[in-house]
């Protein structure tokens, strides 16, 4: 195929995919043999009105006929009236609407782009346009230049248009220099760019393979890839190994850069060879001796009649509490910290009710906190006391970039209950414990048998088995009434009881007064089928809810027929109107999404789920309503959005939904684990429908191999310990 070179003004952009940079596009040749022709390739930061030089071929598209596929392009700016007045009119530089853009061109002419690039004072020449707006199209001039320049440097990476605009937020007019001279430090500093990213760029500028920076980027990468699997700390020797496999050079060299890394007291070598990078260890350290710290201060409880409480709180419950969860009452009045941990049903929530009660009466000081918002919101309703996730708790300060109580300014409370704490990643669990004052008492409430945090860390396990926290074990189910089968299936679960299956039907044998049922699919698209059903017409139908609000599909992968990307995709065709499509992005107003990333400044984080109630076309933002509250997100924000039609299991932790649809396949397998099905199945607080393949499930009750994780917490608390008796290694 022989490659040609075309000029061309870019007229018309007919479609543009925004994350891949793909583009249609009507095209008029400079050359008036050739006329009109439609084009289409990779072109990042190409807009109407630019003269593009296209180097690529023709090829005759079954349906769309011929056509010009671009190899690669350069771009120059517009020179005559006309393709300056469309250039403007794109709506590429904020702040220029058709409207002003014919009223600059009509005043500077062909000298427009001129002015704007060096005298952009004399903008306000122009009628209606002051020195703010000025100033606002001068500053949005430089940012597309910048950006036009990033994202052709990065056009062979697959970049995405969100993160080329992240790199320049982070860097600035400096943001392709930084690239060039070091890009491992992209990697690190940018989420969203990868080792393997910068390494192709650092392969392209000529740093060598074996270069001491190429190495060190590569240690730093496999710790950031073993915390995305949970752990803190890596046996040392299978830690090398990644780093071999990653890097491709000789094992003496990393060892080396090891040893050197170690001396610099940027890694640490634990005990029975973990290697721990030494942010993780410092994290860890603190949590010690917070906790130490937090055992020895004195109780700034008022005097309490402790068994009189219980007795008062069962009366006013109007009830007697089990033994186990007197005891849990006991410990958490009598001692400083203390933990409960038990499944759905097991009376968890009695006892916060009672507790909560005990210390109102006291006028004590209580925080309540949970890692999410519903998780929180969930709590008040529990309580009658107002809870927040732990973010707000620790309020945040977009300010400074941490939070407001720290081991400086520690919180102003004498009793702190925290729920959801296998959520709870090691990260905030610092931030969390150093800020509570020494004379305060904590319980932590949580479930040991869901899925442990998204972030790395251990932490309900660690401390559970730490020695430092009295431990209630709450495994008697007390929910035995309406929606009991949630329950009860959901321990079936956790207990591996294989002998008792769950009755597999077909859709039309679906019984509205159960609690848990499971249809058959008989294919991925079978499931997919039936799950758009449920969702769309039996469910609402059926209870009267809202189809989008009170059900919710969890599937496993992301990936795949009945996976969450194509499900999404399904479910919005279902739900939200074409008509309702924003131009510039992927979503439609209405939709369901989720915030895939923590933004403390918007004080919306990882896990939470909103609908976009508003579109300002003006400046391309998004209002999004989470928690009641809108949140306006630029363009360049929506890349920490998704749709949420369906999420992942993961994202579903600490949640609760009316009723909850799971997918349940074999292609699943990578992803069918034990918690993972009881995580998913504990999320409905009404009903849960499992759809798929019934061997699916006896493949996810079976297998517990997701489980451990490797921490250096264990051998903090028990130093005389092995690694092997901790369970941290295989023996």
């Amino acid at each position: 195929m022989n490659t040609e070179i075309l000029q061309a003004v870019l007229e018309r952009i007919v479609y543009r995919n925004e994350e891949t940079f793909f583009a249609i596009m009507a095209m008029r040749s400079t050359d008036s043999s050739l006329g009109t022709f439609t084009a289409c390739g990779k072109v990042p930061g190409a807009n109407c009105g630019e003269t593009l030089t296209l180097h690529g071929s023709w090829t005759e598209h079954p349906k769309f006929g011929r056509q010009f596929e671009i190899e690669s392009f350069s771009a120059a700016l517009p020179a005559d009236v006309s393709g300056i007045r469309k250039y403007l009119s794109s709506g590429m530089i904020h702040g220029i609407g058709k409207v002003y853009a014919d009223k600059i061109v009509d005043y500077f002419g062909a000298d427009t782009l001129d002015i704007i690039s060096t005298e952009s004072a004399r903008l306000t020449e122009v009628p209606g346009i002051g020195a703010v707006r000025a100033k606002s199209i001068k500053a949005a001039w430089d940012e597309q230049y910048v950006l036009r320049d990033i994202m052709i440097f990065l056009q062979t990476y697959d970049i995405s248009n969100a993160l080329c605009l992240r790199l320049y937020r982070k860097y600035g007019n400096e943001a392709k220099q930084i690239l060039q001279s070091d890009p491992y430090r992209v990697a690190r500093e940018v989420e969203g760019i990868g080792f393997k990213t910068a390494d192709k760029i650092a392969q392209n500028i000529g740093i060598p393979s074996n270069h001491i920076v190429r190495i060190d980027a590569g240690i730093l990468h496999i710790f950031s890839e073993i915390a995305t699997q949970g752990h803190t700390a890596y046996p040392l020797k299978e830690f090398l190994g990644l780093v071999q496999q990653l890097l491709a050079i000789g094992s003496e060299k990393i060892e080396a850069r090891i040893k050197t890394l170690i001396s610099f007291g940027r890694v640490r070598l634990l005990k029975g060879d973990l290697i721990q990078l030494e942010l993780m260890a410092s994290y860890e350290t603190q949590l010690l001796e917070a906790l130490k710290r937090l055992r020895l201060g004195r109780s700034s409880l008022p005097p309490t009649n402790i068994e009189g409480a219980i007795i008062w709180a069962q009366k006013r419950e109007g009830f007697p509490l089990a033994p186990e969860q007197v005891t849990a009452l006991r410990n958490a009045l009598g001692q400083k910290l203390s933990i409960i941990t038990g499944g759905p049903g097991t009376g968890k929530t009695t006892i916060l009710r009672a507790l909560v009660s005990i210390l109102r009466a006291k006028n004590v000081r209580i925080g309540l906190a949970a890692p999410t918002g519903r998780a929180a919101q969930k709590m008040t309703e529990t309580t009658g006391c107002e809870a927040k996730t732990i973010h707000r708790l620790l309020q945040y300060n977009p300010q400074t970039g941490g939070f407001s109580y720290d081991g400086e300014n520690q919180m102003p409370f004498d009793f702190i209950i925290i729920d959801e704490t296998s959520m709870i990643d090691t990260r905030l669990a610092v931030s969390l414990f150093v800020a509570i004052p020494p004379e305060a008492h904590i319980l932590l409430v949580g479930d040991n048998d869901q899925l442990p945090s998204v972030g790395a860390g251990n932490i309900l396990a660690d401390f559970i088995g730490s020695g430092f926290f009295p431990v209630t074990y709450l495994v008697k189910i007390f929910r035995q009434g309406k929606h009991s089968e949630i329950t009860q299936w959901a321990h079936r679960i956790i207990h591996e009881d294989l002998e008792t299956l769950p009755e597999v039907i077909s859709l039309d044998q679906w019984d509205p007064e159960r609690d848990f049922t499971f249809i058959a699919a008989e294919s991925p698209e079978d499931c997919v089928t039936k799950v758009e059903q449920l969702c769309t017409k039996l469910l609402p139908q059926c209870y009267r809810i809202h189809p989008v609000s009170d059900i919710q599909v969890l599937a496993p992968l992301h990936r795949g027929t009945a996976g969450i990307d194509a499900l999404n995709t399904r479910l919005q065709e279902c739900f939200s109107a074409k008509e309702n499509q924003i131009p510039w992005c992927r979503y439609r107003l209405g939709d369901k999404v989720i915030q895939l990333r923590n933004n403390y400044e918007k004080n919306i984080f990882n896990g939470d789920l909103g609908y976009i109630s508003r579109v300002n076309a003006d400046d391309e933002t998004l209002i999004v309503t989470f928690n009641d509250e809108r949140v306006s997100l630029a363009k360049g924000e929506l890349g920490d959005l998704a749709l949420a039609y369906a999420i992942s299991i993961h994202k579903s932790q600490g949640s609760e939904f009316p009723i909850v649809v799971i997918p349940l396949l074999t292609q699943h397998y990578v992803m069918l684990q034990r918690n993972l099905l009881y995580t998913a199945v504990t999320r409905g607080r009404n009903k849960v429908f499992l759809v798929g393949d019934p061997k699916a499930y006896r493949i996810a009750v079976s297998n517990k191999q997701s489980t451990r994780r490797i921490t250096g917490l264990p051998l903090l608390f028990h130093p005389e310990a092995s690694v092997e008796s901790l369970g941290l290694i295989d023996s």
